[in-house]
């Protein structure tokens, strides 16, 4: 049974093993889940987390606090968080092209940038045919470096995201070739794109539905032929709770940032066949997580105030 001891996140007192809150739904997660390792919460203080991002050279994870619109940084050997930039664009999600180099939603600024090894910060796409974005959210990068991004307009909702404004253009997912500076529609059928992934051999876009009540929020996936995503299908229904932020394991496992309440906020593992194998119970929504450490098989959750790790039998792919 899952743990319902709210005081496991108020001290560090020691987690019995196997951990209470991680959930084995099906035989295929019990391979991934470790019996001797605890989730923990690795920071804490925020106001509202997103766009983890890991840097193995350094062993450092990136994460955005939106509503303080700052960019910080955790250290994987001291524990210190510190802030790397503020004012940033109220950036939301993060990935890193093939390069090392940064990339960049943000929400408040409406802009996509990258982040040069020098500290420059490019502006790598803010219009589509000369109409200002309405706010990238998330982004992920594929083996050719192209840049597959949403734009849906979260931070022009209210001013604790970004600045309130009126939508420019519908929501979508764009493709951009950062040589030529193309940008491309690839999604064009959800009313509210958010996070986005691809499968180990890129055959396969997954892409989160957030729309405002009653649409469904749903998980939808679409083949990859080339530059465009084709015959979108329902992939993931999580009702009542709904997914955010996702990313794919090696294994075509889709683990996605889930907010439902107690007994479902945390972390759903979905097999490629859509199954749900696996459940991560955390006390906060998760908004977003990717993998990391020094062998891409530790999980990390930013979750509303905090941010938090699991080491996993599972590795993450490249370019999440």
């Amino acid at each position: 049974m899952p743990s319902t001891d709210p005081s496991r996140w108020d001290s560090p007192r020691p987690i019995r093993y196997p951990d209470p809150d991680v959930l084995v739904l099906d035989p295929r997660f019990e391979s991934i889940k470790l019996g001797h390792a605890a989730i923990e919460r690795i920071a804490t203080g925020f106001r509202f987390t997103e766009g983890p991002v890991y840097y193995g050279d350094t062993r450092q994870l990136l994460f955005a606090d939106i509503p303080n619109d700052a960019l910080l940084r955790w250290d994987e050997v001291s524990g210190a968080v510190v802030t790397l930039r503020s004012p940033c664009g109220h950036i939301d999600g993060n990935t890193r092209d093939r390069e090392g180099r940064l990339i960049s939603c943000g929400l408040g600024s409406r802009e996509l940038t990258r982040t040069e090894h020098d500290g420059r910060v490019t502006v790598l796409a803010s219009h589509f045919e000369g109409v200002p974005l309405t706010g990238p959210n998330d982004v992920v990068v594929k083996s050719d470096g192209s840049i597959w991004f949403s734009d849906n307009g979260a931070g022009i909702r209210g001013n604790y995201l970004g600045d309130k404004a009126e939508p420019t253009l519908p929501y979508r997912v764009y493709r951009l070739d950062p040589a030529s500076g193309h940008i491309s529609v690839v999604v064009d059928d959800m009313p509210r794109p958010n996070g986005l992934c691809f499968s180990p051999d890129e055959a396969l876009l997954y892409v989160v539905d957030t729309p405002s009540a009653p649409h469904p929020r749903v998980t939808r996936v679409y083949d990859v032929v080339g530059d465009r995503a084709l015959r979108g299908r329902l992939f993931f229904d999580g009702t009542p709770g709904w997914a955010d932020g996702i990313r794919c394991d090696t294994a075509g496992n889709v683990w996605a940032g889930i907010t439902g309440g107690p007994g479902h906020d945390g972390v759903a593992i979905i097999a490629p066949d859509g199954t749900v194998i696996g459940r991560i119970l955390l006390p906060e929504r998760c908004a977003n997580l990717c993998f990391g450490g020094r062998k891409r098989n530790r999980l990390f959750m930013t979750a509303s105030q905090s941010v938090y790790a699991l080491y996993v039998e599972a590795q993450g792919v490249a370019g999440g």
